[in-house]
């Protein structure tokens, strides 16, 4: 098939969940379909990543979306007076419509129109409404849960703002998902959050795919002492995962470890997580570094969620190189692992603490349950056993629009045949 591929952000590299999803979707697609690839891209750095992708595409287009203040100051004033969520605002670009416009015509100018748009987030819905095209949203998260979570975590007003957004974003993501022909999500509860808003029709969970032939396993040294962290610092609910562990748990790891260390790794980890840094010198927080030689000193990787929402990609990354992993119950939900077979689970800050501290105390216990992981998430979850479910619900897309196209075409004969 011929795919228009929409994505915000050029996914390249792989380096947090949204990117690896799309990266390894498009892999998956290149090699089955005819794919053209847009994107809206954000600096000229990520314009230029753009052209490590040319080997799966046919064709690929960016066009800038400068982040200005007001552009976030329209996009907040449409979702306080208007109906548009600020989160889908503050991407509008007319020149992404009209370039989309002129793709379209120009593929079925020269004998090769897309068969289907394929829309990478809920962001992006907007730019295939106009498009006369049939339309798959790969939606990745039911985003209304993501805000309504974070109008109970801030104070007022700043939390009456998140519930206005979550309210505005279940409403259109209600809408939105009923425009295309089919959905897909990442988790069986971001599947729940968008039947509760009423999406009835085509909805699918296909889990975020890794690349266990590239995740190889790390070699680590004897006695690692790195409780490590490389949940993405800067998204909220990674951040208040964080910071629960390091004040709540991690003190009490000390005591059990004294020589341990934690290190926060990733990118735009915000202040809160920096002056945690700044006052225990036993905290390290190194913003985007180059991952190896944490992982080689790691003795456990740590997924302290307190609140749920999307597919913890890096979990099935961590276990695929080979790090043991102690888990919230939260951080494990949808994920097919078993818990004290492929990793150890606990919720309280002392249960949490006594499983950390007995992976740094025990290396070969997380080097044996690490290794029946990594077993276990290359059968279900690399790129390659995930991704062919795409191609089934293209093909069921496709044979709807067949029939609608059969149907139309029938209804115009029978019409002519009956004048006089």
């Amino acid at each position: 098939m011929n795919i228009l591929l929409l994505t915000n952000g050029v996914p390249y590299p792989p380096e947090n969940g949204p990117r690896t999803k799309t990266y390894y979707l498009l892999r998956h697609l290149a090699a089955h379909h005819r794919v053209t690839l847009v994107s809206l891209a954000y600096s000229q750095v990520e314009e230029e990543q753009a052209a490590a992708l040319a080997p799966f595409c046919a064709a690929i287009h960016t066009v800038r979306l400068p982040t200005t203040p007001w552009r976030k100051l329209r996009a907040m004033l449409g979702m306080i007076f208007g109906r548009i969520p600020y989160t889908v605002g503050r991407h509008t670009s007319q020149a992404l419509h009209t370039l989309l416009v002129h793709l379209v015509a120009e593929a079925t100018a020269n004998g090769t129109p897309f068969d289907l748009v394929h829309v990478d987030q809920i962001v992006m819905a907007p730019y295939a409404e106009p498009l006369p095209l049939p339309r798959l949203l790969d939606a990745h998260n039911a985003t209304w849960t993501i805000r309504a979570r974070q109008s109970r975590q801030r104070r007022w007003p700043l939390s009456l703002v998140y519930r206005l957004e979550a309210s505005r974003l279940w409403f259109y993501e209600s809408h939105i998902c009923a425009t295309f022909e089919a959905v897909t999500i990442v988790s069986e509860e971001d599947h729940a959050a968008l039947l509760a808003t009423g999406v009835a029709h085509d909805l699918t969970v296909v889990p975020i795919g890794i690349d266990g032939e590239d995740l190889t396993p790390v070699p680590r040294t004897h006695s690692p002492r790195i409780v490590l962290s490389l949940a993405t610092p800067g998204w909220p609910p990674n951040a208040e995962g964080i910071a629960w562990f390091a004040r709540e748990v991690y003190p009490l790891v000390r005591r059990a470890v004294p020589d341990s260390r934690l290190c926060i790794c990733g990118a735009h980890p915000p202040a809160e997580l920096r002056a945690l840094a700044e006052s225990n010198q036993a905290i390290e927080v190194t913003g985007f570094v180059n991952l190896h030689p944490y992982l080689e000193q790691a003795a456990v990787l740590i997924a302290p969620l307190q609140s749920r929402g999307g597919m913890r990609v890096m979990l099935p990354e961590a276990l695929a190189r080979g790090i043991p992993v102690v888990a919230t119950s939260l951080a494990c939900a949808d994920l097919d692992l078993t818990p004290y077979e492929h990793l150890l689970v606990a919720d309280t800050p002392s249960a949490f603490a006594d499983a950390v501290a007995l992976l740094l105390h025990d290396q070969e216990l997380g080097e044996r349950m690490a290794a029946t992981a990594r077993h276990h998430v290359l059968e279900r979850y690399d790129w390659r056993a995930v991704y062919p479910a795409i191609d089934q619900i293209y093909t069921r897309i496709a044979a709807r629009s067949a029939a609608r196209a059969h149907a139309q075409l029938t209804g115009e004969t029978r019409d002519v045949v009956s004048l006089p």
